[in-house]
């Protein structure tokens, strides 16, 4: 899939980086109106952002669009797993860089101006296509960023600090890779990989300089907030056994009897330890429902005595 050259340029005629800066006046309603909420968003990113592309002669030619994309009915998608050949690389860098030179010369041929409506749309549709095209050659070139972090053995370094590095500095050598200048694109990469790997370790060694011991949870845990909980547990326990000797609560003779059952009582010799509802429902004749009523009520009480008590 290659790129017939012309007689005034071809694939190896040099190229050059250029910068547009929008000035753009901003979208009226009249413009927008059949645009999505989305669309608008990218639009308004779309003006408002520096746009960078590598020009190439071929671009200021008549029929550039078709040499590149073929026919409007074609898929822009086209498959491209595996390795990239040269030609394929080659035509899709060129593709890349030719939408973002159209959604350029959108924004430059209107500085200062509204940008109507059907360029807003070919705006967003060139864009579109970028992004596309640029997904199509950075996934087959993923696998660069794991092979540098596997030949060059950085254990000492964090992987999860170094895949995002990597790919960072990927993306970025997609913008700024020029293939009109003979070199493969994986070459290129690779020593951008490599000196963000070099940044992270730079990084890493500054930060150790300064903190020389790794935070160590266990270390940092401590049981104040436990005893302060148990503590207030037993002072709690001393004031509702001092509410029950008084009987501060009112509390009936049965609701007394049951509260003691369930929950006062210490397991000893003499006393057999607290007692299930159905085993206080034998003792005093009544059916375990009927205790746990019985309970609710009592410690209710209890508790707002408690209640009272702690806030005086």
């Amino acid at each position: 899939m290659s790129v017939a050259p012309t007689a005034t340029s071809g694939l190896t005629a040099r190229s050059a980086c250029r910068r547009v800066i929008p000035h753009v006046l901003e979208p009226g309603p009249e413009e927008l109106y059949m645009f999505s909420a989305g669309e608008k968003q990218a639009l308004r990113a779309l003006i408002s952002k520096p746009v960078e592309y590598i020009d190439h002669p071929m671009f200021h030619e008549d029929g550039c669009e078709q040499i590149l994309f073929g026919s409007g009915d074609r898929p822009l998608n086209e498959s491209t797993g595996g390795n990239l050949s040269e030609e394929s690389e080659e035509k899709l860098f060129l593709r890349y860089n030719y939408a973002r030179f159209r959604v350029a010369s959108i924004l430059k041929r209107y500085q200062e101006k509204r940008i109507p409506a059907p360029k807003l749309r070919s705006l967003l549709d060139w864009s579109a296509r970028a992004i596309a095209v640029r997904n199509q050659i950075v996934e087959p070139n993923m696998p660069l960023v794991l092979a540098m972090i596997r030949r060059n053995r950085l254990l000492n370094l964090d992987i999860n600090d170094l895949i995002s590095e990597g790919n960072l500095a990927l993306l970025r050598c997609v913008d700024k890779f020029d293939c009109s200048r003979g070199n493969k694109f994986s070459t290129y990469a690779c020593r951008s990989i490599l000196k963000s790997f070099a940044r992270v370790a730079l990084r890493t060694s500054r930060y150790r300089a300064r903190f020389r011991y790794e935070y160590e949870p266990t270390l940092e845990r401590g049981d104040f907030i436990e005893q302060c909980r148990l503590s207030d547990e037993t002072m709690c326990l001393e004031e509702v056994r001092r509410i029950m000797r008084e009987n501060r609560a009112a509390l009936s003779d049965i609701e007394m009897r049951v509260i003691q059952a369930r929950f006062l009582a210490v397991g000893n010799g003499q006393d057999p330890g607290p007692q299930t509802l159905e085993q206080i429902g034998d003792t005093i004749g009544v059916t375990k429902e009927r205790v746990r009523q019985i309970q609710l009520k009592a410690l209710r009480k209890l508790r707002l005595t408690l209640e009272d008590r702690l806030l005086a």
